[in-house]
């Protein structure tokens, strides 16, 4: 095998790997690793049809004659964050609710990180690969620690969040059951929507919108995250989740 396929994989994984450590550590009682493991590479095969998603979505969405504008704000919140958080969402609402490892509110937001991480992994390798043929191995491994620590702080940070918050609203639909349907879809809106500003944000604005935007994002996106993690700690003992 190539090495530069080898050092691909390794550091667009180690961003995944990094939060992942850090998540697992707000679960005062640690899930089976086989689950985490089975999650984690869900999250990895959903990349595939994610993919295929976004590809036939964007060659329609070519077909037609929208203004740039409008162009590019379809592509961003709904062709990219909508189909990416939906699918996310996906692997938990069939692989982790029904599950006997789920006893805890909490648990479905940790496991939404876990997706979340697994998808990011695999986009951070796909993210790495260039012609290495024209670089030397100094400049690939340079290019490698820039990319894979700008994902880190960035797309992958993003990823977790936005499905955490997702899956605070699915933890708390539960314990709320009059506003189940509310909750769960207010967590899509606000995760797809912050998700797709991020992106558009980077992908299209230019100077200091082009970086304070995606800041403020990821800091409100924490500030939620912390806050839902606290809150379905306290839940625990008086919400059942089934």
């Amino acid at each position: 095998m190539d090495y530069t396929i080898i050092i691909f994989i390794i550091f667009g994984i180690i961003p995944s790997l990094t939060w992942l450590a850090y998540y697992l550590r707000k679960d005062v009682h640690p899930e089976p690793k086989k689950m985490i493991l089975k999650i984690f590479f869900w999250g990895i095969f959903i990349a595939l049809p994610v993919f295929f998603v976004q590809v036939g979505l964007k060659f329609l969405l070519d077909q037609t004659n929208v203004n740039i504008w409008i162009y590019e704000i379809i592509y961003w919140f709904l062709i990219i964050s909508l189909s990416e958080e939906l699918f996310k969402y996906l692997v938990i609402r069939i692989k982790v609710i029904n599950s006997s490892n789920l006893d805890e509110p909490l648990d479905i937001m940790l496991y939404m990180v876990i997706a979340a991480l697994g998808f990011a992994a695999i986009e951070n390798i796909l993210y790495l690969f260039v012609p290495a043929g024209q670089m030397s191995l100094n400049q690939l491994v340079d290019r490698t620690l820039v990319v894979t620590f700008i994902r880190f702080i960035g797309a992958t940070f993003l990823h977790t969040l936005c499905s955490a918050v997702i899956g605070y609203s699915l933890a708390f639909s539960f314990c709320e059951v009059k506003t189940k349907h509310i909750s769960l879809v207010l967590g899509i809106f606000v995760a797809v929507a912050l998700h797709g500003l991020y992106n558009f944000s980077i992908m299209t604005l230019s100077g200091y919108a082009k970086f304070g935007i995606p800041v403020i994002i990821i800091l409100t996106l924490a500030f939620l995250v912390i806050s839902g993690f606290e809150n379905l700690k306290k839940m625990k003992s008086i919400c059942k989740i089934k």
